[in-house]
């Protein structure tokens, strides 16, 4: 794919190879029909059950990976038994700062859960903490997915997992853990000039960035490219964007971390002034299959929203 069709793909989206859409009743938007199937390996469990099917039947996606916190074992087996194809695995969270986190989490993995996360904690990514996740999850040979950020927001005060830029070390120290990169500081050092001012940094990016050499570098590290950090950094330089995909095919995958309650960008919580204004009252899982799919080839996009999570989380 050269820089010009790049380009133009990114900016009309709906014209984008593989992307359809289907007809629905009048005054709704359209269901859009991707060119391969799609898990998203980064969605929140909704309180409501209804929510979670039409979240994903709305965005035209057809399974996720629910995000859950321990205790919520009973809604997690209700949902996936009245869904099993839409919801075929979840991942579990809990307080790493507390005593009993790996006996909790140990726990949760041998009753099903496929993964330890979302981790968002105000801990160091490489304090004694994560550390002993870390060591957990290769002990129990499950992936753990992390959250980094560096700097403060309204809806996320303070920083979480800090310290990326050392997070070299930690991979060399546990080789056999499956690690899940994700969130505002990892997305916004794809670029080499990225100097924590800004949570969703814009312009061209600048080559050698951290994320981009961790993912090169390590081979247990996978990239989860969900939220509006994630959407960001891969609509901000689409010629960027062309050639990062295809380098790290293998080592990517779609999620969406988005709050929107039909797969259309309604709801409260995603027209709140908290959502960044690019995305709000948007669906986030919608936008970002729409970059991938005018950034890749169909055989890229299908690994990108299906192979390489099942082949991570190890389910059919």
């Amino acid at each position: 794919m050269d820089r010009r069709s790049a380009l133009a793909g990114m900016g009309v989206m709906a014209a984008a190879p593989g992307f359809a859409l289907n007809a629905q009743a009048q005054g709704e938007a359209p269901v859009p029909h991707w060119s391969a199937p799609v898990i998203d390996m980064h969605f929140h469990m909704r309180r409501d059950p209804k929510l979670n099917v039409a979240h994903q039947q709305g965005a035209g996606v057809t399974a996720a990976c629910l995000l859950t916190r321990n205790g919520s074992e009973a809604e997690v087996r209700a949902l996936a038994a009245a869904n099993p194809r839409m919801f075929p695995c979840h991942m579990v969270g809990y307080d790493v700062t507390k005593p009993d986190a790996e006996q909790v989490l140990t726990a949760a993995v041998k009753a099903g859960a496929k993964g330890i996360g979302e981790l968002k904690y105000h801990v160091e990514a490489d304090g004694p903490e994560m550390r002993r996740i870390y060591a957990l999850c290769a002990e129990l040979n499950v992936p753990v997915l992390i959250h980094f950020q560096e700097v403060s927001q309204a809806a996320a005060a303070g920083g979480y997992n800090t310290g990326i830029k050392r997070f070299g070390a930690v991979l060399k120290a546990y080789p056999k853990t499956k690690f899940i990169l994700h969130a505002d500081a990892f997305w916004a050092n794809v670029s080499a000039d990225y100097h924590e001012d800004t949570p969703y940094p814009s312009g061209p990016i600048v080559r050698g960035g951290i994320s981009d050499k961790l993912l090169s570098d390590f081979e247990n590290v996978q990239g989860d490219m969900a939220s509006n950090s994630g959407n960001n950094a891969l609509s901000r330089d689409p010629e960027f964007t062309v050639d990062f995909l295809k380098r790290h095919q293998d080592k990517l995958h779609f999620g969406s971390d988005c709050n929107c309650e039909d797969g259309r960008g309604g709801g409260a919580a995603q027209n709140s002034p908290q959502v960044a204004a690019r995305i709000r009252g948007k669906c986030v899982a919608r936008e970002t299959l729409r970059v991938l799919t005018a950034a890749t080839t169909p055989e890229i996009f299908r690994k990108l929203t299906w192979t390489n999570a099942h082949r991570l989380m190890g389910v059919a």
